[in-house]
């Protein structure tokens, strides 16, 4: 849950006052000036098929004095720069940061919002941020259908001859083709466009083995992602290591010891706690949901290993330094064209943005009341900014880039199997996904043992 300011706070803040007090019976005290409120305004996301409310949240920069009276989003349709004096928002409990819906809104109208605080000094703003409401109309849904896979198995083979086990993680290789982390398989699966299997690496053996594809052997490895150059780095969930496959088909261990733990270090010498889920920025930098030890890792391309944001606390705390919020049991990541960093968290019921500064806010749920985006188990972006979701709720979402939020196959609680477009279509806990240049998604369905393909719009 969100960080509020305690008992404590409040009492260190009186016992302050009581010095300050009696120093000032010899002689002058000196009293610090209240300062105004610094805010963030969090990203601002509207459903598509209601266009009269939104989701946004403000955080505050730095740790805030308790004389605040009020604080919330202020927003306008007309006023640019909106105030106090426009409508707004007012939170009750005085919290580091704050998560607000929208309600009331004009369908297709575009509002200015920004985040508020007042105390004794004034009242503080945050930026604006500018968005569109929804044109109150259901979105047309995606076409869904089987890629490969049928029944629980290791099989290679066309179609739904194929089998997988407990499929997790998926990516797309420089070759177009789809890899698969085959996790109960403990292997690495392809699969053509034509939804044609062959293994990869791995041969369903547990082990932990370094080498070539055939002979190499991963632990129920989860999170895939390729680089510039072809290199495959894996997420080795129960081998708790990053490995490395190159283009030629050998296989090693990237970083890790291949004992669970938390130690920062280069290569073999850093340690992680079930890592599961991977992305890879512009420069060649690896980030890790490292989820047992509720971390997001960075590796460079040396193959460093430190600690980017998270504080190893299983809990849910946005916070203007990155290494000071919380995460709980990270299990998806994703990185957009400018750097920022997006956290899947199926706990938090949350989406965590991080940007390059290391200010991690909420981008979408997070609130039990505001929860909109169910489960998330894995996101990506594709080529657009647009980010896709997979919920293990049973849907499959997508945010585009004007932060407009869209249900494009699947529906919420309903777990099972079938073919169709939009919510006719069923999933059974979706895991991985991930799109392709011509924008068909892809998605590792679990519980079905299937990998479905999603024709859009």
């Amino acid at each position: 849950m969100k960080k509020s300011f305690t008992k404590t706070t409040l009492f260190v803040a009186l016992l302050s006052v009581a010095v300050l007090a009696g120093a000032g019976c010899g002689k002058k005290g000196t009293v610090t000036p209240v300062e105004l409120p610094d805010l963030t305004t969090m990203d601002v996301v509207v459903p598509a098929t209601d266009g009269t409310i939104a989701y946004t949240g403000g955080l505050f920069n730095a740790q805030t004095d308790v004389s605040l009276s009020a604080y919330g989003i202020c927003y306008s349709s007309t006023n640019q720069t909106p105030t106090i004096s426009d409508t707004k928002t007012q939170d009750t409990v005085l919290q580091l940061a704050y998560l607000t819906k929208l309600k009331g809104l004009t369908a297709k109208t575009t509002y200015y919002a920004r985040a508020y605080a007042t105390n004794s000094a004034g009242t503080g703003y945050g930026k604006v941020i500018q968005f569109t409401t929804g044109d109150g109309t259901a979105t047309a849904g995606g076409t869904v259908s089987t890629l490969a896979g049928s029944v629980e198995g290791f099989i290679d083979g066309m179609g739904s001859a194929a089998a997988f086990a407990e499929p997790q993680g998926l990516c797309l290789g420089k070759d177009g083709n789809i890899y698969v982390a085959d996790s109960f398989n403990s292997s690495i699966r392809m699969v053509t466009t034509a939804g044609d299997v062959t293994t990869y690496a791995g041969t369903r053996s547990i082990g932990y083995v370094d080498g070539s594809l055939t002979d190499a052997r991963f632990y129920a490895l989860q999170g895939l992602v390729t680089d510039a150059t072809g290199n495959m780095y894996v997420a080795d969930y129960g081998n708790n290591n990053i490995r490395k496959i190159t283009p030629a088909g050998v296989v090693s261990t990237f970083a890790g010891s291949g004992d669970a733990g938390y130690t920062d270090g280069t290569g073999t010498k850093a340690t992680f706690n079930n890592p599961r889920a991977l992305a890879i920025d512009a420069t060649g930098n690896i980030f890790v949901a490292d989820q047992g030890n509720n971390l997001i890792r960075k590796i460079t391309p040396a193959g460093v290993v430190t600690t980017f944001a998270g504080s190893r606390g299983a809990s849910y705390l946005d916070n203007a330094t990155a290494t000071s919020a919380t995460f709980n049991k990270p299990n998806g990541i994703a990185i957009d064209g400018a750097g920022n960093i997006y956290v899947a968290e199926a706990n938090n019921h949350a989406i965590r943005k991080i940007t390059a500064a290391g200010v991690v806010t909420t981008f979408a749920g997070g609130n039990k009341r505001i929860a909109f985006v169910g489960s998330p188990s894995a996101i990506t972006f594709d080529a657009s900014g647009n980010l896709f979701i997979a919920d293990q709720d049973g849907r499959i979402l997508e945010i585009t880039k004007d932060k407009a939020l869209k249900v494009i196959a699947g529906k919420a609680g309903v777990a099972g199997y079938a073919e169709g477009v939009g919510d006719a279509a069923q999933f059974n806990s979706p895991q991985g996904i991930a799109v392709d240049a011509a924008k068909n998604v892809y998605v590792s369905d679990y519980t079905n043992n299937r990998v479905r393909k999603i024709v859009l719009p």
